[in-house]
């Protein structure tokens, strides 16, 4: 029964962890596999169950890793939006990208960038996108 209860609370911790602090699924896999074995702990030694833990976590990871599409990440660098209004330098302005309205601010601390310019987006900070003119990285 001792090892049934260390299984199940280290099941719940690694579920809980992986809540906390996303590790990519590796900790959710292997809390559900130490749950598992909690379940097979009754009829399992120590070492058997040790093994089973580790074989049902690896193939969970397999399986998550095989089937589970990774997550898209969004790239900022050299994508062209177009100024909705005046960007003066330090100050907020809107651009538009990807269809909808940004706030923005101009990389570059003494251009004014006017309405209606195609400008480059090179990074983000929270909500505002990071513009620079659209000649500026290229001469």
């Amino acid at each position: 029964m001792a090892s049934q209860t260390f299984w199940l609370f280290l099941g719940i911790g690694l579920c809980a962890v992986e809540a906390v602090f996303p590790t990519a699924y590796v900790a959710l896999v292997m809390g559900i596999s130490a749950l598992l074995v909690a379940i097979a702990a009754q009829w399992l030694s120590l070492n058997w169950e040790v093994w089973l833990w580790i074989g049902l976590s690896l193939l969970g990871i397999w399986i998550s890793r095989t089937f589970v599409p990774p997550r898209k990440t969004v790239k900022w660098d050299d994508k062209v939006g177009e100024t909705l209004t005046e960007i003066q330098p330090g100050q907020l302005g809107r651009v538009l990208y990807e269809g909808n309205s940004w706030a923005a601010r101009c990389e570059d601390p003494e251009a004014t960038i006017p309405a209606q310019q195609p400008v480059l987006v090179v990074g983000r900070q929270g909500t505002t996108l990071l513009v620079l003119p659209e000649g500026a990285l290229h001469g």
